[in-house]
């Protein structure tokens, strides 16, 4: 273990982030840069030698914490780089996106501060890259078969990258401009610079992945083209189909998907467009949906100048401890305060949206709300609690419903779906088509970037098995595996 007595003497310290009035004027990275390489190694350290580590439970990849935490508390960087990719292909990017459903699940956090594991994380794959310790791993031989992925999420990109590393000659197809899918365009760069993601795609260009970008399957290329084409095919292509609100007035000007606001600032910072199109500069703004997305929003409304933002959510506020029906080792539903909330806002819980009220142009000017509550597991309006609030700018961030079907990917290929509408898939991660495998949201449904990877790496393994008849390659979860929830 690392340090013995670490858990008794060293208290939990996360990293430094800079003052909110001052990082709401630019779109870097929220943390102070440099701030966690002086205290990484003492909090690694509080690790404890615990007989079961249920760190490894709550993690999907089954990250080999304990040791990556033993290394980094000796300081030995390079050693904890090797453990940290023996199970996760991008750990910069959950080290900095993921909830850490790892720490949930540290025994430490029974009655204590959990051990800060993301936090090691990105410090050790940060220090990684820093010192070189990150190189190409091309496959010694190729074995002359060819592979196809739909999608350069966190999903396609790690099956891309397994597959590319065993040997097979593996191209991925994305729809937008950039590889990168979500992490892209769906993540603000105050998140996660993508600069990040730049240098892990040219790993995978020197290590022989191929990318084809602004290709839509289903519309640029068909489904019988693209089987002819490869042996095998993933599709990776996430759950992007955002979840509407159907109430009077959703037809006004201003208010937007999520997943349409979102990608336009993230073009201002990729030098695309000098302003977006959908701006809350000056604007009253509420952001429809409680989750990441939802704060993700948040804080892009304050870079961009909001006069106001407000964030609403139909469920109840959590605790801030776990509640009776949550214990450890679960996930816990807590009322968590993201970086883009410390910036400012006012966050409104248990109600619902019943209108839009719009002016003579057609612009939203308003938003009418009703307080709800849960009664007899139904969800009723309190009646008398009608009222509403500014709304220039609204965005939709209540989640996603499936994969896009409008393009033709799914009828094309003729996939089954299952009873939620996911592409269905059997033990190996096998559609009913032979050689087309799911990874992802695409099959799993709307869920984590931790995730994501594991259903990469462990389809990249069926689809070794079937081009080759056996795989060594990692399959960390199985297609019904879920997240340990009360």
């Amino acid at each position: 273990m690392a340090d013995p007595k670490g858990f008794l003497t060293t208290p939990r310290e996360v990293a430094t982030t800079r003052p909110p009035e001052e990082r709401v004027k630019d779109w870097n990275e929220v943390y102070v840069p440099g701030s966690l390489l002086p205290i990484i190694s003492k909090q690694a350290g509080r690790c404890m030698d615990c007989g079961i580590p249920f760190c490894h439970q709550g993690c999907p990849l089954g990250n080999l914490i304990p040791e990556w935490n033993d290394y980094a508390y000796r300081e030995d960087w390079s050693a904890a780089s090797e453990r940290l990719h023996a199970t996760n292909n991008f750990p910069e990017f959950t080290g900095r996106l993921c909830p850490a459903p790892c720490e949930s699940a540290c025994v430490l956090g029974i009655n204590q501060p959990a051990v800060t594991i993301k936090n090691v994380e990105v410090s050790i794959i940060d220090k990684a890259w820093g010192n070189g310790d990150v190189t190409p791993q091309p496959p010694e031989r190729l074995s002359g078969k060819t592979v196809a992925v739909i999608g350069s999420g966190p999903a396609g990109l790690a099956a891309a990258q397994q597959l590319t590393r065993a040997g097979h000659t593996v191209a991925v197809y994305e729809r937008a401009d950039r590889i990168g899918g979500l992490l892209r365009y769906g993540i603000p760069e105050f998140k996660m610079e993508k600069s990040h993601i730049n240098r892990r795609i040219e790993q995978m260009r020197a290590e022989g992945t191929k990318f084809r970008t602004e290709t839509e399957i289903g519309r640029d290329i068909t489904a019988a083209k693209l089987r002819r084409r490869y042996d095998a095919v993933v599709i990776a292509a996430g759950a992007t189909i955002s979840r509407d609100l159907p109430v009077p007035g959703r037809e006004l000007n201003g208010v937007h998907f999520a997943m349409e606001y979102l990608p336009l600032s993230n073009k201002v910072q990729e030098g695309d467009l000098t302003v977006s199109p959908i701006t809350a500069e000056g604007k009253h703004v509420v952001v429809i949906g409680g989750g990441d997305t939802g704060a993700d929003c948040v804080g892009t409304a304050h870079r961009q100048g909001a006069a106001s933002v407000t964030q609403l959510e139909i469920m109840p506020r959590p605790g801030a401890e776990r509640a009776a029906h949550q214990p450890w080792p679960t996930f816990p539903m807590l009322y968590k305060v993201t970086s883009a909330h410390e910036e400012g806002g006012e966050r409104v819980y248990s109600v619902s949206t019943t209108h839009f009220e719009g002016d003579e142009d057609g612009n939203v000017q308003f938003l009418h709300l009703v307080e709800v509550e849960f009664k007899g597991g139904k969800l009723e309006q309190k009646p008398g609690t009608e009222r509403k609030i500014p709304a220039q700018l609204v965005t939709l961030a209540m989640g996603f419903t499936g994969t896009d079907q409008a393009n033709g990917l799914v009828e094309q290929f003729a996939l089954e779906l299952d009873e939620r509408g996911n592409i269905a898939r059997d033990a190996d991660f096998a559609t009913n088509v032979p050689g087309v495998y799911v990874a992802g949201d695409a099959g799993r449904g709307q869920s984590l970037i931790v995730w994501a990877i594991a259903e990469g790496r462990s389809a990249a393994a069926g689809v070794d098995r079937f081009l080759t008849g056996a795989s060594d390659l990692p399959a960390p979860i199985r297609p019904t595996d879920r997240a340990l929830m009360a």
